[in-house]
């Protein structure tokens, strides 16, 4: 531990390159994670390769800068393919530099955790409308064995590690049945309401997971977070239409038999589960403070 406080000491610039740079190479796999996972296809085999079928070469696989040398366009075939793969790859690798800057080591691993499982979910659910079980059902298992390894990721200290463990350990379960039950219950009284399904389960599952990582306090911010994130973008599309005269490609799956995207409509599914990651990202990098401080008045009240 000594000498990397004196690699941090004379080299300051070291771990949060590395890390960055780590980051950048887990975006590459998430990609593929993305890609593969809903098609319940292995994450391992076959390795990286084009639409064509043409493996591609380890130095047409560097991330982000392989998008940007060969201009967007397969090696082998000049077929074009999408920017969103350097995108994700430098929005992972931000999200665990902001990790690294941010936190102890210990909760930075965490949260690149996290960040990961987040980010996943996130384009999974904007492609097919699902969330798969590995990111909620295994997201949940890894947060709270991950809250009992690492109790500062709640906050908690204690003298005896395995009290604090304990501590942390309920933290992560409140979390879980806390968020779970609160997006299960207003699942249920809206399908009453509207006589259809108005939430898909995986959204149940996903906040969760999300819980066993941010506790109770952030499951319960991400769920009205992430409806007013999503407030704010059904506005924001609504006046994209009414000012150029049609509505943004919203990533969905195509709803018309001649593949137009989905449009934001009366009745229209929405994944909601980009909207409660965001939240839950926003609280742990720093709104958990005053959220939790809220809640403690609001206990002292009652």
């Amino acid at each position: 531990m000594s000498s990397l406080t004196e690699i941090a000491h004379l080299l300051p610039w070291f771990f949060p390159v590395a890390v960055t740079l780590f980051g950048a190479c887990i975006g590459s796999f998430l990609n593929v994670c993305i890609y593969r996972i809903p098609k319940n296809e292995s994450i391992v085999r076959p390795g990286s390769h084009c639409g064509c079928g043409q493996s591609i070469a380890w130095y047409d696989n560097i991330p982000v800068f392989s998008w940007f040398l060969l201009r967007g366009r397969a090696r082998c075939c000049r077929r074009p393919f999408s920017f969103r793969y350097p995108a994700i790859e430098l929005l992972t690798a931000a999200l665990f530099l902001a990790c690294w800057v941010q936190f102890s080591p210990a909760k930075a691993l965490v949260g690149m955790v996290l960040c990961a499982i987040v980010i996943c979910a996130w384009f999974i659910d904007l492609d097919h409308l699902i969330i798969p079980d590995v990111f909620t059902i295994g997201g949940a298992a890894t947060g709270l064995i991950l809250s009992l390894a690492v109790p500062a990721l709640h906050g908690h200290s204690h003298p005896l590690l395995t009290v604090a463990s304990l501590q942390a350990g309920r933290s992560a379960m409140l979390g879980l049945l806390i968020g779970s039950a609160l997006v299960l219950w207003i699942a249920l009284f809206a399908e009453a309401i509207l006589r259809k399904e108005a939430m898909g389960f995986g959204d149940v599952k996903y906040l969760g997971a999300l819980g066993t990582f941010i506790g109770w306090q952030g499951a319960v911010f991400s769920l009205f977070g992430g409806a007013l994130l999503g407030c704010v973008w059904l506005a924001g599309t609504y006046l994209w239409k009414k000012i150029l005269g049609r509505a943004p490609a919203l990533g969905l799956p195509t709803t018309s038999a001649a593949g137009q995207p989905a449009e934001i409509t009366l009745g229209v599914h929405v994944p909601f589960g980009p909207m409660l990651g965001v939240a839950a990202l926003i609280y742990f990098f720093g709104a958990q403070h005053w959220v939790n401080a809220y809640f403690e008045n609001l206990a002292f009240l009652f």
